[in-house]
């Protein structure tokens, strides 16, 4: 047994690649959400990423303009690419056409991985197409013909793409040292269903086109004419081309890719459809049991693939709202047989949060710290919400938080504004410069406070953060009735209403979050628990200063237990 988790621990590393940057997207179709919205989420978790709010203005280029290439991660010049006429505006990952994309990071195979003189990485690709596409067909039109024509610069992605009609999953890896360019495969998921991706490529099997034809709306799969012949002329399929899965050929399942990754997916599958939350079946996969039955999908599985994975996408027992995509990306397994704040490692107040490395050994034996949705380790999170019933300046919505989403608050910016608020822009304070009247740093302060007493402080963190969410959603939509009044006679001031709106309601809810900080850093500070009220710490009554006699919450009985257990007789009292 200990040589079998060993060797499966090997077969991550080395075939998975898994990534330190690990992120998770969700993504919502119209008909699958109760506002008629197209809905996609993003997590951009690593220990090194700052979180801001990118802000790329509308802009025009005269003839001969090259754009400088910086890699996303490391900010590194890559090189240079010919600029077009007009770009149009982002804030964050949203275009002011509603197009918006995340992405997660799958790796793949490693004889992949690096593509001499290649300089478009993946967080390029996202700004650039978002800088020049209308709909969700466009960007990916746009990436394919980048990554063709430049080389590809990163490891196997998958991308979240949205616009107000539609939403695609797309999955790419570059071609190594072999060719330029990438193989890809993008589908559409249908109307009515959701799916998701968390560092784990998902499409399996696809429909092979003859041609893309961009402007179908019929079409529902676009795909690299060369990802199955590629994968053929390399050696890494040998099978038939009806049975080509893009996931199983270039970024295999194994234990790391279905506990660490696909989990994720798994827990908002089973929240949400009653098929994947009942089936064992798919409770083993999220667990690491990966099952390679003789028959998939009715044929003999003459290339044994894993024949337990879930769907890429489900159809959800009722519909979703934001309120709830927001939910997805707070989640650690609450509720189900890998429930973080169940385990010895939750501490003495059921902190659902493992500090890294992932792995650790005991006696020669693997073990592992499971992988949630949220995570400490966090720098920007956001759901992208586009509508098709407003103009596209106020039907977008980019519902923006920092760090860890568990203990960050969604503010509303809408995705035609001018500027971004102070305390969210790019520049204000970096993960190595502190700065005052940083969204990032303000909500750090609190998240990792809350880390040290889990159970007493983040209650009161979700309390006041459901109390802001719902006044910005109930907000917004006063914000959206006004905004359109005003745009239809002025569009300028119609931009500068929401603008307005978005900034001062950024600036505000830092200012009112570091003030909350304030407040629990007193109320629990020492171990002890002040007594208050709304959210005020109480005088004894003789209105010195002076708290009452402070609570002791102590560790709790269960706690206590656990330590009789494991100590004996060493801590009677005699």
């Amino acid at each position: 047994m200990k040589t079998n988790i060993l060797v499966l621990f090997i077969t991550l590393l080395v075939f998975n690649n898994l990534p330190s940057y690990s992120c998770t997207n969700i993504i919502v179709t119209k008909g699958a959400s109760s506002s008629g919205s197209s809905m996609i989420s993003y997590a951009a978790d690593s220990h090194t990423r700052y979180g801001s709010l990118f802000f790329y203005p509308a802009a025009d280029y005269p003839a001969g303009s090259m754009l400088d290439i910086i890699h996303y991660e490391n900010g590194k010049l890559l090189g240079k690419i010919p600029e077009i006429a007009h770009t149009y505006s982002v804030v964050g990952f949203m275009n002011e056409h509603q197009v918006a994309i995340g992405e997660t990071t799958f790796g793949g195979l490693d004889s992949l991985a690096s593509q001499p003189g290649a300089i478009l990485d993946y967080g390029s690709l996202m700004k650039i197409a978002l800088q020049r596409s209308v709909t969700a067909r466009d960007m990916i039109k746009i990436i394919s013909q980048l990554v063709n024509e430049y080389g590809y610069a990163s490891g196997g992605e998958s991308f979240s793409i949205s616009d107000k009609n539609e939403a695609w999953i797309m999955e790419v890896i570059g071609k190594g040292k072999y060719e330029k360019g990438a193989v890809w495969v993008a589908l559409q998921i249908p109307d009515g269903y959701i799916s998701g991706h968390a560092n784990q490529a998902r499409i399996q099997t696809f429909t092979f086109q003859k041609q893309n034809n961009w402007f179908d709306l019929k079409q529902n799969c676009f795909h690299s004419p060369d990802v199955i012949s590629f994968a053929k002329a390399h050696g890494f399929y040998k099978g038939i081309d009806l049975d080509f899965s893009f996931s199983d050929v270039y970024n295999p399942i194994n234990f790391g890719g279905a506990r660490f990754c696909d989990a994720r997916i798994w827990s908002v599958f089973r929240k949400t459809n009653t098929e994947i939350r009942e089936n064992a079946f798919y409770t083993d996969y999220a667990e690491g049991k990966i099952y390679r039955s003789s028959m998939l999908n009715g044929k003999p599985n003459a290339n044994n693939f894993a024949t337990n994975r879930l769907p890429l996408w489900i159809k959800p027992d009722s519909k979703i709202d934001l309120k709830d995509v927001m939910a997805f990306m707070r989640d650690h397994y609450e509720d189900t047989p890998l429930d973080m704040r169940k385990d010895f490692g939750a501490g003495p107040f059921g902190l659902p949060y493992r500090w890294r490395p992932m792995e650790f050994k005991v006696d020669s034996t693997e073990y592992l710290n499971e992988r949630a949705i949220a995570t400490q380790q966090t720098g920007y999170v956001f759901v992208a919400q586009s509508r098709s019933t407003l103009p596209d300046p106020i039907g977008g919505i980019f519902w923006f938080g920092v760090d860890d989403a568990d203990g960050c608050v969604f503010a509303p910016m809408y995705c035609g504004i001018t500027e971004v608020p102070e305390s969210y822009k790019t520049g204000n304070g970096t993960m190595i410069q502190w700065s005052d009247n940083s969204a990032y740093w303000t909500f750090s302060l609190v998240n990792n406070w809350a880390y040290t007493r889990y159970n007493l402080i983040h209650p009161e963190i979700e309390l006041y953060q459901q109390e802001l969410e719902n006044k910005f959603i109930k907000e917004s939509v006063s914000t959206d009735k006004k905004a359109l009044e005003i745009y239809n006679s002025n569009k300028a001031e119609g931009l500068n209403f929401i603008t307005q709106f978005s900034v001062n309601t950024g600036n505000q809810l830092v200012s009112d979050w570091m003030q909350f900080f304030r407040y629990l850093f007193m109320k629990y500070v020492d171990g002890n628990m002040k007594k208050t009220a709304d959210r005020k710490l109480l005088d004894n009554g003789n209105g010195k200063g002076i708290p009452p006699k402070p609570g002791h919450p102590g560790y709790g009985k269960n706690w206590e237990r656990k330590i009789v257990e494991n100590t004996g007789t060493r801590f009677i009292v005699r």
